[in-house]
C-alpha cells in the first residue's frame, strides 16, 4: 500500500509504503518521488532507512534529487509513524 505525502508546484507528488521487512528482518520504507512528462514519468524511489536510492527514471536534476534526499531524511521518524498508522490521518 502507498499513501500520499505531499505534491510540489511542478507536479511531483510524493508517496510513502507501508513497512514491510527485509531479508536481514529490518523494517523498510519506500518513497516515491514522481512527476508526469510527456513521455511518461520522472521517478527516484529511497528506501528507509538506508536513504538509498533503489529506483531511478528519468530527468530529476542532481539539486532535485540532494533536495529530495533531505526531505527523506528530515521525515524518516514520521514517514515511520504514518506507516505504522495506516497514512497521514488528516481531520
Amino acid at each position: 500500500m502507498m499513501y500520499p505525502f505531499c505534491k510540489y508546484s511542478d507536479g511531483t507528488e510524493v508517496v510513502f509504503s507501508d513497512i514491510k521487512k527485509n531479508e536481514d528482518n529490518e523494517e523498510t520504507i519506500w518513497i516515491c518521488f514522481e512527476r508526469p512528462t510527456d513521455n511518461g514519468f520522472d521517478t527516484i524511489i529511497f528506501e528507509l532507512p538506508s536513504y538509498k536510492i533503489v529506483r531511478q527514471d528519468g530527468n530529476y536534476s542532481q539539486k532535485e534529487i540532494d533536495t529530495f534526499r533531505v526531505v527523506v531524511e528530515r521525515a524518516a521518524p514520521s514517514l515511520y509513524r504514518w506507516a505504522r498508522q495506516g497514512g497521514i490521518k488528516i481531520a
